[in-house]
């Protein structure tokens, strides 16, 4: 099975491809841990990466995409994957579907965490980190929103839409029912 994952900040998406890893036997890729397994390896996208992040860049979307698919080509990931943290933009989604179209696949479905901004505050606030607090969580959760939005139009009949209210093991139930497990 092969699954984006996408929801704002603080939908529990990585609590959630925790469990559906496991579950459904398929690794969890997230961009944020390829950046750090590529800049801690010193790898050569790791090391293009690091130059942006020390400058207080973006890393480009051809740096990410590469390492996405170096990371899709590894065998734990032949039977399918969780993404997480790409794509981001419909440029990605594009780049994204014809890496997967050079070795004949295609996405299964993309599971779109939903979950109200207040809960989403309420979440991050309780986290207790420095740098969260209401003012920025709201600003982070606008360009979570303008970034996806076109997103969520462009996957269309793909979106698969969980609720992510609740506990865990109800949002888990949530997400398995939709993957038909």
């Amino acid at each position: 099975m092969r699954l984006v994952l996408l929801g704002p900040p603080g939908a529990g998406k990585g609590t959630q491809a925790a469990i559906l890893s496991e579950k459904l036997g398929i690794p969890h890729i997230s961009t944020g841990d390829l950046f750090r397994a590529n800049i801690g390896e010193g790898t050569p996208l790791g090391k293009e990466a690091k130059e942006y992040i020390d400058a207080g860049k973006l890393v480009p979307t051809d740096v990410t995409a590469r390492m996405v698919e170096d990371r899709l080509t590894q065998e734990d990931a032949q039977g399918g994957f969780l993404l997480d943290g790409f794509p981001r933009t419909v440029e990605q989604a594009e780049i994204l579907k014809d890496l997967l179209a050079k070795n004949g696949h295609t996405l299964d479905g993309v599971l779109n965490f939903e979950v109200s901004e207040d809960v989403v505050v309420e979440r991050m606030l309780a986290r207790g980190r420095a740098d969260d607090n209401e003012e920025t969580i709201r600003t982070r959760l606008g360009v979570y929103r303008d970034e996806t939005f076109p997103l969520i139009q462009h996957y269309g009949d793909d979106i698969i839409s969980i609720k992510a209210e609740g506990d865990v093991e109800e949002i888990n139930e949530r997400a398995m029912k939709a993957v038909g497990r």
